[in-house]
Parts: C-alpha cells; structure tokens; sequence
C-alpha cells in the first residue's frame, strides 16, 4: 500500500514571497482596479465629514445649514458645507497560529493570508488608504499601527509570511476583546483565519463569545472575515494510506483514505464544522470572503466587492 505524507511548513522565503506577490500585482492590477472601481470606497462607510467651506445661502439649500455668525458679519446669509471623509483605515488581523502553515496545493494558508494582505494592501494604497497589521495567536505577536507607503506594504507582507508560528491555538475572542478596548477611529477589519478551534463541536461557548464581540466591533468598525481552507480538509482524496500531522497537537494519525466510509465520515465533518462557521459568520453580521489553498486571491475579493455593491454581505 501506498504511503504519504501530509505535514505542515512547506514554507518559502520572504524574498520569494515577496516576488510571488510582486508577480501578483502585475497579474491582477488592471483587473482588481476596474472591477474594485467604485466599489473598494462606495462599499465601505467613511469615518465621518470634515468642513469644507462657508459660502453664500442658496435656494435649495438646508437652513439647518446657516453658519449663523458668518451670516450676521457679512448680512447675507452664508452657509456652512461639508465633505465625506472619505480615508479609511485597513486593519489586517492575522492569525498566526502553526495550523496556518498547512497546506497541501498550490500555497500554504499562510501564504495565501500573505497574498490577500498584500491584494488589499495595494488596493489601499492606490486610494491613499492606511494599512495596520496585527499578527495575533494565543495572545498578540505583533502590531505595526497603520501606515501609507509602498515601503510600509512590503513591511506588511513580510511580517505576515516571517513570523514564527505559534504552538498554540489562536485565541480570536482575546484579540477581539483587546479591539473593542481601542478608541481607534472607523476603519476597515479583515479578520484572516482558517478558524480552526472555532469550527469545533465543543466550542460553542468560545463562538458565542466571538460571535458577541464581531457584532460590538461592527457598530464601529466594517468588519470583513475571510476563513481560509485547504481542499484536504473538506474532501480526503484516494490516494491510500496518509500520515497527517496535527499542527498544534502534534499527534500523527494515519488515515486510509482507500476506504469509502473513512472519505465519507470526513466529508460529513468538514460540513459540519463548515456549517458552524456559516452560522457564527451570518449571526454576527459581518462579510465573509473564502479563500482557498488551491486558487488565488483576485477573483474572491471581485465577487465581494460586487456582492456588497448589490447589498449582500457575503461573496
């Protein structure tokens, strides 16, 4: 019988992460910028209005308007105008727990968290945005406060991709909690995650307790989830006896994917810890854009910019 292995840490360098995301910026600019046209800042609510001018009252105008003091200097009635503002602050959350190094495609879910921050990061800053990043597991690992350059970006990248895997499972309640104690102005948060411990049968408390703060964070903030996957964990392929490696428990298991009931019982499984996570997902209102290991990044993020042009929350 055929014997393989499936493991964790099939990594790259930073030098040639960074010139894989390079290649995807060239690859997708010039569609993600015409189909994210209106869509990346009309999708998105601004952080408030700024002044913009005084001017002369005219018909049509709002009374509630009269800048009062102007008016009574000048005897004529002037008015007070004022704009969108419409710069947003992107916040990447990170999970950077050891089962994100997993991977059996075309990348590791690590990797693929490291291309989409870099996806959005361009996005951002084609439209003046400021990106933030936070690498987070059992307790924060990292935070680099938001920031506007092309030097910044790549910073953003290589954090992502650089950091040392932590042996523990992510603790998304605890970085949540730490969020909702910040006066930061509106922004933007992608919450990126393959959700592991959360989509487990016996998690139900941890998920309401996260469920309780995405819905307290989205009454400040635009919160976006994007759960990562790797076709292995939804559908075992025949390919004989497999060793698979928990990431974070370390126990090796093997599994005979020859057997018909073996793929079924995992299938059923993986729909089960799916459904849990469509659950918390839709019951704490927020967006959600999956991604996974074995296709890129460009398309999901189009569809869910479209989906939220046409009101829906989800891709």
């Amino acid at each position: 019988m055929g014997r393989k292995e499936i493991e964790s840490g099939r990594g790259v360098t930073a030098a040639e992460l960074l010139a894989r995301v390079r290649a995807i910026r060239l690859r997708t600019l010039r569609q993600v910028s015409s189909a994210l046209a209106g869509g990346y800042k009309s999708s998105f609510r601004g952080s408030g209005i700024e002044f913009e001018e005084v001017r002369p009252y005219m018909v049509g105008d709002d009374v509630r308007s009269i800048d009062w003091k102007v008016t009574a200097r000048k005897s004529e009635p002037h008015i007070k105008t004022f704009r969108e503002d419409r710069q947003l602050s992107l916040h990447l959350l990170v999970d950077s727990s050891l089962s994100m190094d997993f991977g059996t495609r075309r990348v590791t879910k690590r990797e693929l968290a490291a291309e989409f921050a870099a996806l959005l990061s361009f996005v951002a800053l084609g439209n003046r945005d400021q990106v933030g990043l936070t690498l987070f597991a059992h307790e924060r690992l990292l935070h680099l406060a938001p920031g506007r350059s092309a030097a910044h970006v790549n910073r953003v990248v290589r954090e992502v991709i650089a950091m040392p895997p932590a042996h523990a499972p992510a603790d998304l309640g605890r970085e949540l909690e730490e969020r909702l104690r910040g006066r930061d102005r509106h922004g933007l948060y992608f919450l990126i995650s393959d959700f592991r411990g959360l989509a487990a049968e016996d998690a139900g408390d941890e998920r309401e307790v996260v469920r309780k703060r995405l819905l307290a964070l989205g009454e400040r903030h635009d919160v976006v989830v994007v759960p990562i996957t790797d076709p292995f964990e939804l559908e075992l392929p025949k390919v004989g006896l497999v060793e698979a490696l928990d990431p974070e428990s370390g126990r090796r298991l093997g599994i005979d994917t020859s057997s018909k009931h073996v793929r079924k019982a995992w299938r059923e499984a993986a729909a089960a810890r799916s459904a849990r996570l469509t659950k918390l997902f839709r019951r704490s209102r927020v967006g959600v854009i999956p991604l996974s290991t074995e296709a890129g990044v460009a398309d999901p993020v189009i569809r869910f910019f479209k989906a939220r042009a046409h009101g829906r929350r989800s891709a």
